[in-house]
């Protein structure tokens, strides 16, 4: 599991734990210990709601980084590659020169 996934799953059994104990152990008559519950279940749920958001939020920033990373890792290597060809190109343009001058030579 990711991090992300076991704290949700952390935060929901904890959720359900408390629960479970607070009706064990309420000394509050029953509606009221339901309302009590009712209210921190939503209290929970709504914490995490804010906590999917904010998870959601950090992933498209981890993803916008990635994806800048990427694009600069493709640039770097376009610009590796066209200095590799011109220096490829360069290189055969003095073989053929050596060759035009060894041909003359020799003719």
């Amino acid at each position: 599991m990711s991090r992300p996934s076991d704290f949700i799953s952390g935060i929901i059994s904890g959720a359900l734990v408390g629960a479970a104990f607070a009706l064990l152990y309420a000394p509050d008559s029953g509606k009221n210990t339901r309302d009590r519950l009712s209210y921190k279940l939503s209290e929970y749920y709504d914490e995490l709601n804010d906590l999917i958001d904010q998870l959601k939020e950090e992933k498209e920033i981890l993803v916008s980084e990635a994806k800048e990373k990427g694009d600069k890792v493709v640039l770097d290597a376009k610009e590796k590659a066209e200095g590799l060809i011109s220096e490829a190109e360069q290189l055969l343009e003095s073989i053929e020169a050596a060759k035009e001058k060894s041909a003359g030579k020799k003719g």
